[in-house]
């Protein structure tokens, strides 16, 4: 006799929905560490070429209105200067990149790490109120009226918030930066809880870093798929303590207490590309 009913694995995928997301600027975040011993090799007028040739083009690259670029003294052994692309899409990333290879001072910069990712805005309430919507319909999951629903919301939802979407890199004098992951650890595995569960645990975890509007700016970018980790985080401030009491605060929060894991942290300070000179003066 034929079973009709759906297989448990079938009746828990559909309880485990991914939330729906909306994708803006793609990031490719650079580290480098001078070369200083072949930095120091090298006559003061060639060094100053260089450096005259690097400020001009990461000024025009910091003052795209498509995308911007900007840049940051390191702190610590991590790096000693990062760049920060915000573009349109991985081929304008790419070029970035490849603008930035072509400069002479490249040869002196050795590359210590980098994170590519894409802004991401995830829609947690947006997503349980649809799929809610549309179950009392009788809407299947899959089905055309249900894909022309979703793409329905997801445009309204990216005309609210496109500049959160494609957002100016913020002119803020410090950046904290770092990636992060959802455990997938026994029980304590985020991508099991149910829907309901894990937007109730974001919008929890979203009430704390409200606690610090105006204090920093977060920018949150999804790299499942492109990086080694699955998510990148930007805060921008300007007192660096900011950053120590807001990620402290948030290790109490519950989605980070039991569902959180963080990679390094990447802290550097906002220069102007005219700063370069004083940067890698040796």
């Amino acid at each position: 006799m034929k079973n009709d009913r759906p297989s448990q694995t079938t009746s828990t995928m559909a309880e485990l929905p991914a939330p729906l997301t909306l994708e803006g600027f793609s990031v490719l975040h650079q580290m480098f560490r001078l070369r200083r011993a072949e930095w120091r090799g090298k006559l003061e007028t060639q060094r100053r070429q260089m450096v005259d040739e690097a400020a001009k083009a990461l000024d025009e690259m910091g003052s795209r209105e498509d995308g911007q670029s900007a840049v940051f003294a390191g702190l610590g052994h991590k790096g000693d200067l990062f760049l920060l692309h915000f573009r349109r899409g991985f081929d304008e990333l790419g070029e970035a990149q490849l603008a930035i290879g072509k400069l002479a001072l490249s040869d002196f910069l050795e590359p210590t790490t980098s994170y590519l990712s894409v802004i991401e805005i995830g829609l947690y309430e947006a997503t349980v109120a649809l799929h809610a919507r549309l179950a009392e319909q009788g809407i299947r999951p899959g089905s055309p009226q249900w894909q022309k629903a979703v793409e329905e919301e997801l445009a309204g939802q990216r005309q609210k918030i496109a500049p959160r979407l494609y957002p100016g890199i913020p002119e803020r004098r410090y950046l904290c930066f770092y990636p992060m992951d959802k455990k997938r650890e026994g029980d304590d595995n985020w991508y099991r809880l149910p829907m309901e569960e894990r937007r109730r645990l974001m919008h929890d975890h979203g009430i704390v870093g409200r606690r610090f509007a105006g204090q920093v700016t977060q920018i949150i970018s999804g790299s499942v798929g492109f990086d080694d980790w699955e998510w990148g985080v930007d805060l921008f401030a300007d007192d660096p303590l900011v950053f120590k009491k807001l990620v402290y605060e948030m290790r109490f929060d519950e989605a980070s207490a039991s569902y959180g894991r963080f990679g390094p942290f990447y802290v550097g300070i906002r220069i102007a590309p005219s700063e370069l000179h004083r940067i890698l003066a040796i």
